[in-house]
């Protein structure tokens, strides 16, 4: 039973996998055609071709190996300077050049004259390139939103799980009192497991982070006003200066760091609750600029990610996942002894988690990455706009095919990553709790 949810799994994020790719070259496809640019083909997939089926002037395919997709514009690059589409020249990198501009204009027919992509205005080129991530996105923020406002995530709530017997400093690595260990201030006071704190020191509470902050800053005689089998009861604790746990400015733990504060000594019941609109946008905030912050790093993962691989390094959890480690997480998930909701909210923010990142490292303003033909876009539109504002000849269209030298450069460092995160996810997977 275990290998057969472990494929099912693997199967549905593989179908998950093909859906946001096509998701996302059909907003590629969706605003060239709105823009009257020629489209030969629409492929979800390299390789070899499995499947295909013409529609009016475009091809529809699948090809073998899921690993993305593309859509096939007419006129990519402009003509060279000499206004010819082809050209020879025994330079390695003119060469590169040369190749693409040829390859943008394979199947030319009488009247795509005027259907090139480049001779779109520059602000009708930016909507192609940006509208496969913005689908991307839109995925990822519907996915997210709908886990957060109907499943929801796990929450620290006032109500109390367990009292801790005595006071021990949160940057101890011991969870049993010793002897000379004071009695925590929450034992002391008569707080149980079961007990929802409502108020502190005789003000309402409207969850754990407001009361959490309380209790921190304060140090000494504090009134705790608990639901108890129905009834409200009023407890009195004096609250000691403890090393707790450091939080940031969102209120997220910081890992192995510890401040002094306030400390009366229980721990929070948690809870799957669902949230509001607004919880849930801010969360997806949070979520992005995770994200962002991620692909930052990346450079920065390398070396641990070399380790993990090629020696005994730990795989970190917040290590670089690739295709192959996020498909075995998803046949992890499914094995999970969890409810099923819970299999099912895990998978879908997977997928919602894969999408956002897709948009993230595709704005990346590097070609052969949409990020880079939008800034190329973006710089021709900058460069007419200077020469109209200073009376000079219009410099024309900005030759992006000039940067393929650096594509090919960024494409082969991409596929170093690529295989290095994929031999790590084969030797030392990222595995979930």
């Amino acid at each position: 039973m275990t290998m057969l949810l472990t494929i099912l799994g693997i199967a549905l994020f593989a179908v998950g996998l093909l859906f946001s790719i096509a998701w996302h070259e059909l907003g590629h496809l969706s605003t060239a055609k709105l823009f009257g640019i020629r489209v030969p083909q629409y492929m979800v997939g390299f390789g070899p071709t499995l499947f295909s089926r013409h529609r009016g002037e475009t091809e529809y395919g699948i090809k073998a190996i899921p690993m993305g997709g593309y859509i096939r514009m007419i006129g990519m690059f402009p003509p060279g300077e000499d206004g010819r589409i082809e050209a020879r020249s025994t330079s390695p990198w003119r060469g590169m050049i040369e190749d693409a501009r040829t390859a943008a204009y394979e199947e030319l027919q009488p009247g795509d004259e005027k259907r090139l992509f480049y001779t779109r205005k520059p602000w009708k080129r930016v909507i192609v390139m940006f509208a496969g991530p913005f689908m991307n996105l839109i995925l990822a923020v519907a996915i997210f939103l709908g886990v957060a406002m109907t499943f929801g995530f796990a929450t620290q709530t006032t109500q109390v799980a367990g009292v801790q017997n005595c006071v021990i400093k949160q940057s101890e690595d011991r969870n049993t009192c010793a002897a000379g260990d004071p009695v925590s201030p929450a034992k002391q006071a008569g707080l149980r497991a079961g007990d929802k704190i409502v108020a502190f020191n005789g003000e309402k509470v409207s969850g754990w982070p407001e009361l959490s902050d309380r209790i921190r800053q304060t140090i000494g005689p504090a009134s705790i006003t608990v639901e108890r089998d129905g009834t409200e009861q009023v407890l009195e604790a004096n609250l000691i200066r403890n090393m707790v746990a450091k939080k940031d400015s969102d209120g997220e733990v910081v890992p192995d760091a510890f401040v002094p504060a306030g400390y009366l000594g229980f721990a929070a019941q948690t809870e799957i609750l669902p949230l509001n609109f607004t919880q849930s946008v801010d969360r997806m905030g949070d979520m992005m600029a995770n994200g962002v912050e991620s692909i930052i790093a990346l450079p920065a993962k390398v070396p641990d990610l070399w380790d993990a691989a090629f020696s005994d390094g730990e795989r970190k959890d917040d290590s670089p996942v690739g295709v192959v480690g996020a498909a075995r997480i998803s046949g992890e998930v499914m094995n999970l002894d969890v409810p099923t909701e819970n299999i099912i909210a895990t998978f879908m923010m997977l997928l919602a988690g894969f999408n956002l990142s897709l948009f993230l490292f595709n704005m990346l303003p590097l070609l052969p990455l949409d990020g880079g033909h939008i800034a190329g876009a973006l710089w021709e539109s900058v460069r007419r706009n200077v020469a109209k504002v200073f009376r000079r000849p219009d410099p024309g269209p900005f030759d992006v095919a000039k940067l393929m030298p650096v594509a090919y450069v960024v494409a082969g460092v991409f596929i170093c990553f690529t295989l290095l995160v994929l031999v790590a996810d084969i030797v030392n997977p990222v595995k979930i709790s």
